[in-house]
């Protein structure tokens, strides 16, 4: 006999009881945000990283990718010394009556091979990277824009590039005199007769104006790029008229590779002609790692290039102000000596406002107490004033010149025949009246405001990757003695795993950080 199906009770109900129950939830959910308003905000708020505003942003941003880069050299460490433990275990599992004193000169070898095979597999040497994509840059383009510092336009030229590129062969390169407004006017005028002589030079200030930058997109929470001020730049028409009269005299669709040494402002040059913010830009010193193809109109296509790599046969103010890591590699307070000792002391002291000093040391001392740095205890944080000086001077504020050559001469890679054809096809009349347009616009510092710098002369660079592999040994050596430093931690610091460790150490923007680093971005530039 079948049993008869039982009917689901059904959920009708009525409408006052209904109301009733909506009416309590109502309240209930009332109750809860008003306990949740007077306990506070629960959600945990981004960090928002170290302000423009801060004195030490750019040596408190080093320190912090120091230091995660060391934990994530002690966290490998761990895991090699994991390894080997396990691999003990295992031998003893397999062969009980072997010694475990036996097996640690094995278990060593083993983790040597393994550290060195991931050393040669994984970590591939960036240098040899951003000369790669350098030689790309080079050959694919028809200009060249070789961008100088305008603050010492002979000690950002390199000879081993301008000979590639004549090398190259139809190629056209064209200097850019790139923070023009940091010098004294009558000083931009006299490097600027010095450097036409051989190239075609363009006067330009870029465009760097992008506070808004935050506000705009967090506002309308959409991913377009803020637009530049155009009324900060200077020099853009010119370069755009000397670009569109080769492109006429060339007859078809032209590519403009842009390169230079780290700092000098390629970026800004390609965001200032596009006005947009389409290349990374920043306060730190080579923020490109790849290169970068920029379409500005159908003729005319930009090519942005990572920065040149310095010999580290160059003088000691040489590798301080063009190698991005010559901060980390070199100390502090030698690579601010090096720079002073070149920089005219009496207009140093006007300058930073500190009384007459005898030697650097003691003007690091005098820095740090004119400007507030101390230690525990109250002494002068004497490498935190040199950190301080070598970030200002490798800025965009700080204003100091150099006087050109007395006389001129060709560079050996140039004779008269390469540089009548580097001029050919480039309308030179109208590049002088825009540049004079661009001097006289320029709001330069007086020359008592300025401080006086002697030039090393030209930067010896690395094109080729076989020269790259002689210095490594020198920098793992550094780094060696580096981590030998912190290899004394507490057994505390095994917890480098945590994720809010790493968050708190990585406070390098994502769009900022490159001490000749291990990350590349595709797409994104220094």
């Amino acid at each position: 006999m079948k049993r008869p199906k039982l009917k689901k009770a059904s959920k009708r109900m009525t409408c006052h009881k209904r109301y009733k129950i909506q009416k309590k939830v109502r309240e209930h959910h009332r109750k809860l945000r008003k306990e949740a308003k007077k306990q506070g905000r629960k959600k945990p708020r981004k960090d928002p990283g170290v302000p423009n505003s801060a004195p030490f942003k750019e040596a408190l941003l080093r320190e912090a990718e120091l230091r995660k880069q060391r934990l994530e050299e002690l966290k490998q460490q761990q895991k090699l010394d994991r390894q080997k433990e396990q691999e003990k275990k295992r031998k003893l599992e397999t062969n009980p009556g072997v010694k475990a004193s036996n097996l640690e000169p094995v278990n060593e070898e083993f983790g040597q091979r393994k550290a060195k095979n991931k050393a040669k597999a994984g970590k591939q040497n960036p240098k040899k990277l951003y000369c790669q994509e350098l030689k790309k840059v080079i050959e694919a383009s028809d200009v060249v824009l070789e961008v100088l510092d305008a603050r010492d336009p002979l000690g950002c030229r390199c000879p081993q590039v301008e000979e590639a590129i004549v090398q190259g062969g139809q190629k056209k390169l064209v200097l850019v005199l790139n923070k023009s407004d940091l010098v004294p006017k009558e000083n931009l005028e006299n490097w600027l007769n010095y450097l036409k002589k051989e190239l075609p030079t363009v006067v330009f200030r870029a465009s760097t104006n992008l506070k808004d930058k935050g506000k705009i997109i967090k506002h309308l929470k959409l991913k377009k790029r803020a637009p530049f001020k155009n009324e900060v730049c200077v020099g853009k028409e010119g370069l755009w008229k000397l670009l569109r009269s080769f492109q006429e005299t060339y007859g078809k669709a032209i590519r403009v590779g842009v390169i230079g040494f780290p700092n000098v402002g390629k970026s800004s040059i390609i965001n200032t002609l596009k006005q947009e913010r389409i290349c990374n830009v920043g306060v730190s010193m080579g923020l490109t790692r790849c290169m970068q193809v920029v379409t500005l109109d159908k003729q005319i296509t930009v090519i942005d290039s990572p920065s040149c790599i310095v010999s580290p046969l160059n003088s000691a103010s040489t590798l301080a102000l063009r190698s991005p890591a010559s901060i980390e590699m070199v100390k502090p307070v030698e690579a601010a000596s090096a720079i002073l000792s070149q920089a005219d002391a009496r207009q140093v002291v006007l300058k930073f406002t500190v009384p007459d000093f005898k030697n650097p040391l003691e003007f690091f001392t005098l820095l740090a107490q004119r400007r507030g740095l101390h230690q525990k205890g109250g002494s002068p944080n004497v490498e935190g004033a040199a950190k301080l000086m070598w970030s200002e001077w490798t800025g965009a504020s700080l204003g100091y010149y150099c006087h050109p050559p007395t006389s001129w001469t060709p560079p050996p890679h140039f004779n008269e025949g390469i540089m009548t054809d580097m001029k050919q096809g480039f309308n030179l009349e109208e590049l002088e009246k825009n540049n004079a347009h661009s001097i006289h616009s320029i709001r330069g510092p007086r020359s008592a405001r300025s401080i006086l710098f002697q030039s090393s002369g030209l930067t010896n660079g690395i094109i080729e990757e076989k020269d790259i592999s002689e210095e490594l040994p020198r920098q793992k050596e550094k780094q060696q003695e580096e981590g030998e430093d912190h290899n004394d931690l507490d057994s505390d610091q095994e917890s480098v795993d945590e994720e809010a460790d790493e968050e708190s150490l990585a406070m390098v923007p994502a769009e900022e950080t490159w001490a000749l680093p291990e990350e590349s971005q595709a797409g994104m530039c220094l």
